[in-house]
């Protein structure tokens, strides 16, 4: 399938089509933050704090007199990385787990017990746990949520893989001799990213809204990060009378996250040739 082709299908959908362009804009702004955003994230002018949005602060100012939209902005920066370094970090350690326990029978058992004793712990819970050992570093957050994440991605490449290696080209390459390492990479592999690039989506938008959570907690990256998460949970007590310090960062995670999920129902569409005949 051509790449041209493959987007006009994917954009087929008025609300896939949308949600795409929600989200390029929000990674240009993220990416020309110095450009976007006039005031520096960190300035503090304490007689301005707490102003509402007017032409000089387009979304107000926060209880310290920072600018809110520079802060939003520059802190698309730090969110959109932890949330790419989560789904990356999940989809290549998951994929490699699934991997080794679809296809190698004794291998299987043990493994999947370790993802179902991992997956028994709600998520937030677990993340908690593993920042409260770790750390609360960015680091370690991305850390934490990739350990979070990774046995969700194990047990569906897992799933996939089991229903692969039975079928008669994987059968043919192995009565050639081929060694396992070489059937894994370019004949089992290739036929999970179905899969894989829906899991991306999906985890991605997971890790905007955990690292929100985690800071909204207390135990997130720390303050003087300007994730959207720090901006909610430093703020939300000035929220009842500065009800814009939580309401744009708050909008900021909803559509990013909202707009994720979107589309990755519209590649889970695309790709899923069953989704495709019932449609």
């Amino acid at each position: 399938m051509k790449l041209p082709r493959a987007l006009r299908q994917l954009m087929h959908r008025r609300i896939v089509m949308v949600a795409s362009v929600v989200l390029a804009a929000i990674v240009v702004l993220a990416i020309g933050a110095p450009w976007f955003a006039s005031f520096d994230p960190n300035d503090t002018a304490v007689l301005d704090r707490l102003k509402g949005p007017s032409a000089e602060h387009l979304m107000g100012t926060d209880e310290l007199g920072r600018d809110l939209y520079a802060r939003i902005v520059h802190g698309a920066r730090y969110s959109l990385a932890i949330a790419a370094m989560t789904a990356i970090g999940s989809v290549v350690c998951g994929t490699i787990l699934g991997l080794v326990a679809g296809f190698f029978r004794k291998l299987d058992t043990p493994l999947m017990r370790v993802v179902d004793a991992m997956m028994s712990f709600p998520d937030i819970l677990l993340a908690i746990a593993l920042v409260a050992i770790l750390g609360p570093t960015l680091v370690n957050v991305v850390l934490a949520l990739v350990l979070v994440y990774t046995p969700r991605v194990a047990r569906v490449v897992r799933a996939s893989t089991l229903v692969i290696r039975e079928l008669l080209f994987v059968e043919a390459v192995r009565a050639l001799g081929v060694r396992t390492s070489r059937i894994l990479w370019r004949h089992i592999l290739p036929n999970l990213m179905s899969p894989i690039l829906v899991q991306v989506s999906f985890i991605f938008a997971y890790a905007i809204l955990a690292e929100a959570g985690l800071s909204f907690l207390g135990v997130g990256v720390p303050p003087e990060i300007p994730t959207w998460g720090t901006m909610v949970a430093g703020s939300q007590q000035y929220a009842h009378q500065a009800f814009w310090v939580v309401l744009f960062p708050g909008l900021a995670i909803i559509f990013t996250a909202l707009s994720l999920q979107l589309l990755g129902d519209g590649v889970r569409d695309l790709l899923d040739p069953k989704l495709k005949k019932a449609v």
